[in-house]
């Protein structure tokens, strides 16, 4: 399959696969995207197909199908008790940029490092700038989709919402508060989104590990910044926390696979 794919231009098959797509989005009576939204989800989509080609590409598109259905889980009560996402789950650019700004980054470096744009690195180097940076990519969607599920999943079904810095019992919906039906769903969701990088050849199975790790510790530590911060600083709303909550995943994912092998060496 990749040989068939690869053998023709990515641009011109990015263009070709996420304007198609872009019809049909534009077209379907549920909207899943805004209609900046959907402009900006294109020009993400060429950028990952042109630097990651269609392995990227299934991550990324696992992320925001698996993603936009269960934001809509429970979606009337979620709206009912006015906890549920704006527009109905429909993402705008921010929500487009804010999940995927730093797997964008991400695969940026790794399509400049490839190109020869960046001064090529020793071969010595294990594991590889590269490599790791494919690491950064899993994680920070496994990361994000781990703090989506999680969050709606507990809007819906939590039976029981605490507040992570005091454990005090809080509604749900509150900015810092989490569940262990939450909890469980997210950490499913890191498994499975880091599986589909596994299966498409990103990462290695220690991958697939150091991804679901590092989305459980980023997800609890966005929690505390949605419990701590997120009030006091207008410009921290949830699109830039979700940045630093990606962020946090990647490079925790970075330092755990990095500190592994400086171990086991």
């Amino acid at each position: 399959m990749s040989s068939s794919i690869d053998s023709v231009n990515p641009w011109l098959v990015a263009v070709v696969l996420n304007t198609t797509l872009l019809g049909l989005a534009w077209i379907a009576p549920k909207k899943l995207l805004t209609t900046a939204g959907l402009f900006h989800a294109w020009f993400l989509s060429i950028l990952i197909w042109v630097t990651l080609g269609w392995q990227g590409y299934a991550v990324v598109m696992f992320y925001f199908l698996v993603g936009s259905g269960v934001t809509r889980i429970g979606m009337a009560q979620k709206e009912a008790e006015g906890i549920a996402e704006k527009r109905s789950g429909a993402r705008g650019p921010e929500n487009v940029w804010g999940s995927a700004l730093t797997g964008a980054l991400c695969a940026l470096g790794v399509g400049l490092i490839n190109s020869g744009f960046l001064a090529p690195t020793s071969q010595s180097l294990i594991p590889s700038p590269q490599s790791l940076l494919l690491l950064a990519y899993v994680a920070s969607f496994s990361t994000k989709l781990a703090d989506t599920t999680a969050s709606e999943v507990g809007k819906a079904y939590g039976k029981s919402t605490f507040l992570i810095t005091t454990f005090q019992p809080v509604p749900r919906g509150t900015e810092g508060a989490v569940s262990l039906e939450g909890t469980l769903a997210g950490i499913v969701a890191s498994v499975a989104i880091a599986f589909v990088g596994w299966g498409v050849g990103l990462i290695d199975l220690l991958g697939v590990a150091w991804c679901v790790l590092a989305a459980f510790i980023a997800t609890n530590l966005e929690s505390v910044i949605g419990a701590t911060l997120q009030s006091k600083y207008t410009w921290l709303t949830n699109e830039v926390v979700n940045i630093f909550n990606t962020l946090i995943g990647a490079i925790a994912a970075v330092l755990i696979a990095w500190t592994w092998i400086s171990f086991i060496k």
